[in-house]
């Protein structure tokens, strides 16, 4: 869709976070399908490969004692562990693909986002949020995939979620989809407009300029 959209030469690491069920997925999966230079970053993980799990594309597989010795050097710029096995999102690989111009995107929780923006302050946080408490809780209920105790356990972490959207920079309140995807993707490609993102494109019009004077 915005396939003519020029990319910037310096990209955007941008931060999306919400409660479950809210539909960061669906109106993710709709930012990358028309935004170029958009990819979701590769996590690093200590569990086993998966069948069909390709190293560098799916994750980026590390054993034990590498991703001990990685976090101790301040290579990551978030991380969690989950069940008994590590994950987090390598700084260089983010730093790298946003030099090249390429935007990345991680869909992360709160505390995620804090370390994030800890480590990388000019990430863009964006918060999805649903139109109002009762509606998300219907939302998990109308799926029919979780328990009542399930759901209560994820009513819970909505608190945790939606009470800190006051520490992000934009909120897209997810209640008509097509107004929630229009305003996630303005957003996206409002950052991605910065002139400090086009330095290589100001610097050709100044050029440019010049030799007309």
């Amino acid at each position: 869709m915005y396939d003519a959209f020029p990319r910037p030469t310096h990209g955007a690491l941008f931060v999306v976070s919400g409660p479950s069920g809210v539909g960061k997925s669906t109106l993710l999966k709709q930012a990358f399908d028309v935004i170029p230079g958009l990819t979701f970053s590769v996590s690093a993980t200590t569990r086993a490969p998966r069948r069909g799990e390709v190293d560098g594309r799916d994750y980026h597989f590390l054993d034990d004692a590498t991703f001990a010795e990685r976090l101790a050097q301040g290579a990551f710029l978030e991380h969690a562990t989950v069940y008994g096995r590590s994950y987090g999102t390598l700084r260089e690989p983010v730093e790298t693909a946003i030099a090249a111009g390429n935007s990345i995107l991680l869909d992360i929780d709160v505390q995620g986002a804090r370390s994030v923006r800890k480590a990388m302050p000019e990430a863009v946080t964006i918060m999805i949020a649903p139109p109002n408490v009762a509606a998300l809780e219907q939302r998990l209920r109308n799926r029919g995939t979780d328990s009542d105790e399930i759901i209560a356990g994820r009513m819970r972490d909505v608190a945790t979620q939606l009470g800190a959207v006051a520490e992000f920079d934009y909120v897209v309140v997810n209640d008509d989809l097509r107004t929630a995807h229009a305003s996630l993707q303005s957003v996206l490609l409002g950052e991605l407009c910065r002139v400090s993102r086009h330095q290589g494109r100001v610097e050709t019009v100044r050029k440019a300029l010049a030799a007309h004077r």
